[in-house]
């Protein structure tokens, strides 16, 4: 049984007056393994976001059925424990703190579980370690940059001991060394921890950096992959409005210009040595 089942799931939105709801999803189906790194993509209004609340029990299937770890999320006995097994991080770091010291803010979880005080201390300092923070823990939180505050925001999360964390765009609002640290921490996370990472971007070169792509148009998943496999097919996904890595991009265009470059390439730095290679066989004809 994978981690999360997800089993012909539809999900609409409650209906606004005079109007008929439409499914947002339509019966999607998807499985995700213990330890997996999937980046979850899709325009707006594709619903991939939707789909991350129905991971954690946020948002209940409309048909369909989810199930965390064998737990089904419309079972009211499992939410707590779907919810502690399953965290839930958030576009806007400022929306999940809550207190004026950052320890406090990491504290917060725990402490509304009842997690006795020398452990709430413990899980504490650990997840502030676990996001390189611990040398903050003092600090007030809305003196941090937006990278920190993130950091700070899933720390929280792991303070509960999940197995997955699901992040709904956690560095859109973030400038470029921000955008780093985070994707530093959870792919250590992933790494170091076996923690489940689902994360949900817009930046392509973010995805790339996952074991697994799923990308999802209009409620339904169009693609399901590797990233080398799914980025290579281009023309698909732009005709459903989607990017695709800068460098994968650029040998997609010189491709078509003739350059027998080869496919499946994601970073700068195989871009630049598939252009190195081709300027020396040139050479040597």
């Amino acid at each position: 049984m994978s981690f999360i089942d997800v089993k012909k799931v539809s999900f609409s939105y409650p209906a606004q007056e005079g109007k008929v709801a439409e499914p947002v999803l339509r019966e999607v189906s998807l499985s995700i393994e213990q330890g997996e790194f999937v980046a979850l993509l899709g325009h707006n209004g594709s619903g991939k976001s939707t789909l991350a609340k129905l991971f954690n029990g946020m948002l209940r299937p409309t048909s369909g059925r989810v199930t965390i770890d064998g737990r089904d999320t419309n079972d009211d006995a499992q939410t707590f424990e779907i919810r502690r097994r399953v965290g839930l991080v958030l576009q806007n770091p400022d929306n999940q703190l809550v207190a004026s010291i950052v320890e406090e803010d990491v504290a917060f979880g725990p402490e509304n579980i009842g997690i006795p005080p020398q452990e709430i201390r413990r899980r504490v300092d650990n997840a502030l370690r676990d996001v390189d923070m611990y040398d903050y823990r003092l600090s007030a939180p809305h003196k941090l940059s937006g990278g920190q505050k993130q950091r700070i925001a899933i720390a929280g999360i792991i303070a509960m001991e999940p197995d997955c964390i699901v992040l709904d765009e956690p560095t859109a609002m973030l400038d470029p060394k921000g955008r780093q640290e985070v994707l530093s921490t959870i792919r250590r996370l992933n790494r170091e921890k076996g923690i489940t990472i689902i994360l949900i971007t817009h930046y392509m070169e973010e995805a790339a950096l996952a074991d697994r792509v799923v990308v999802m148009d209009d409620g339904q998943i169009l693609l399901d992959g590797r990233p080398r496999q799914v980025f290579s097919q281009v023309e698909l996904l732009k005709e459903h409005q989607m990017d695709v890595p800068q460098s994968t991009e650029l040998v997609d265009q010189l491709r078509h210009r003739g350059i027998p470059l080869p496919q499946g390439i994601l970073f700068p730095a195989e871009c630049v040595a598939a252009l190195e290679q081709q300027l020396k066989e040139n050479i040597h004809r």
